[in-house]
C-alpha cells in the first residue's frame, strides 16, 4: 500500500490509542492496534511491527513493576510459550492475509466480551493450566501478535493481584516478544517496510504509554477499560468483515 496520507494519521492515531490503553490497563496494546492497522495494512506487516513496539512498552512497565514479579508461579507458561512461537510464526508466512484478518477478528472478539462482562470461574490446577494457555499463547503472538489476551483473561480469572498482574503480564510479554523478533527476522518477516513503519510510528508509541501512565491516576480505570473493550469488539467486526472481503480497501 502507497504511504498516503490517510494511512500515516490512521496508525499514528491507532499506536497512540494503543499506547495509551497498555500505560493505562497493563494490557490491550494488541488488541487495539492490530485490528485497526490491517485494515490499511497488510498482516504480515502489522503483526511485527506492533510486536516490536509492544516489546519496547512492556520493557518500560515491566522496569517499573520487577518487584512484584514471580516466576516461581508463571514459569511453565514462559516454556511453553516459546514453544508455541515457532508454530505460529509459521502460521503467519504460509496463511493468505484474508484469513488471518477474519481469525484476528474471531480471536479477539471473544476475549474482549469476556473482559467486558468478568467472566470469571477460578482453575485450581493453576500450574497445570499454564502449560496449554502458554503454548496457545505462543502460537497466538507468532500468527497474529496477539498474546495477553487469555493470559490476562487467565490471571484475572484466578484473582492475581494488581500488582501481580501487570508485573507476570509484562514479563511474559517481554520473554515472548524478545524470542518472536529474532523468529520473525529468521522467517523473513521483519522487511524494510516493517521497520520503517515501526520507526514512523514510535513516537505516537512513546506519547501514548506516557499518557495511560499520567491518566492512570486520574481516569477511573474501570470505565475506560470498557470503553476500549466496545471499541476492540467493534474493531474485530470490521477485521472480519475485511478479511471476508465485505470491506473493500
Amino acid at each position: 500500500m502507497s504511504d498516503s496520507l490517510t494511512l500515516i494519521i490512521a496508525g499514528f492515531l491507532t499506536i497512540f490509542l494503543a499506547g495509551t490503553i497498555q500505560g493505562l490497563t497493563a494490557f490491550g496494546f494488541v488488541l487495539v492496534s492490530v485490528p485497526i492497522l490491517i485494515i490499511f495494512l497488510p498482516p504480515k506487516v502489522v503483526v511485527p511491527l506492533v510486536v516490536m513496539h509492544r516489546l519496547l512498552i512492556s520493557l518500560v512497565i515491566l522496569y517499573k513493576t520487577r518487584k512484584w514479579v514471580d516466576l516461581k508461579r508463571i514459569w511453565p507458561l514462559l516454556i511453553t510459550s516459546l514453544a508455541g512461537l515457532p508454530l505460529g510464526t509459521y502460521l503467519l508466512i504460509v496463511l493468505d492475509a484474508s484469513i488471518l484478518k477474519v481469525l484476528i477478528g474471531a480471536l479477539i472478539i471473544p476475549f474482549a466480551i469476556a473482559f467486558l462482562i468478568g467472566s470469571k470461574r477460578q482453575i485450581k490446577s493453576e500450574k497445570l493450566a499454564l502449560a496449554p494457555l502458554g503454548f496457545f499463547s505462543g502460537v497466538l503472538i507468532g500468527s497474529t501478535g496477539l498474546s495477553a489476551p487469555p493470559v490476562a483473561l487467565f490471571f484475572s480469572n484466578q484473582g492475581m493481584e494488581k500488582q501481580s498482574f501487570r508485573a507476570n503480564l509484562m514479563t511474559h510479554a517481554v520473554v515472548l516478544t524478545s524470542a518472536a523478533v529474532p523468529t520473525f527476522m529468521l522467517g523473513g518477516i521483519i522487511t524494510t517496510e516493517v521497520i520503517k513503519y515501526t520507526i514512523w510510528f514510535l513516537p505516537a508509541l512513546i506519547l501514548g504509554a506516557i499518557t495511560g501512565i499520567k491518566l492512570s491516576h486520574k481516569v477511573d480505570e474501570k470505565l475506560f477499560r470498557n470503553i476500549i473493550l466496545t471499541i476492540i469488539i467493534i474493531a474485530g467486526l470490521f477485521s472480519i468483515a475485511s478479511g471476508s472481503g465485505i470491506l473493500s480497501r
